[in-house]
């Protein structure tokens, strides 16, 4: 029998995304594991699991999994995913013609991230941006789970 994936897990991670840390899906289990670039680096050589600290020596064991398997693979990571792509397409979205023009011209050049933030508050649109937004990530994740063949569970459909 095949694992599944918890789709509100694979979600969470691909939201979490950062930059010193990556995402892994196990063929095996389903599970989804955190790993830092640290634990990576620690896992390449052959690492006595006892020096970790308890709390470490699971992630530390994944790692070197990771590193050694084909039962694991990398969720998106931040990079990936295009928030301004994002952001723009609900700029886009909003019917009201002079609001969508306000928000449009909210995220041209620097600073569009907290400008844009500031106009959804301002216009009172902070929760339809981030139900689009969390729409948006539910389909990234169901995409990824789609093209690597992974089924996954839905909980919130």
């Amino acid at each position: 029998m095949k694992a599944k994936v918890n789709l509100e897990d694979v979600i969470e991670a691909i939201t979490l995304s950062m930059r010193e840390v990556k995402y892994y899906y196990s063929k095996k289990t389903g599970a989804i594991f955190m790993i830092t670039d640290y634990e990576l680096m620690e896992a390449e050589g052959d690492p006595d699991i006892n020096k970790f600290p308890e709390w470490q020596q699971e992630n530390i064991k994944a790692a070197i999994d990771i590193l050694s398997t084909f039962d694991y693979i990398k969720l998106p990571e931040d990079y990936e995913i295009d928030d301004y792509e994002i952001m723009e397409s609900f700029c886009y979205s909003i019917e009201d013609n002079n609001l969508r023009n306000i928000m449009c011209k909210a995220i041209q050049g620097r600073g569009a991230f907290s400008r844009f933030k500031d106009k959804i508050y301002q216009y009172d649109i902070a929760d339809e941006w981030y139900d689009y937004q969390d729409q948006k990530y539910r389909e990234i994740a169901i995409e990824w789970c789609e093209k690597h063949e992974i089924e996954y569970v839905d909980n919130k459909h």
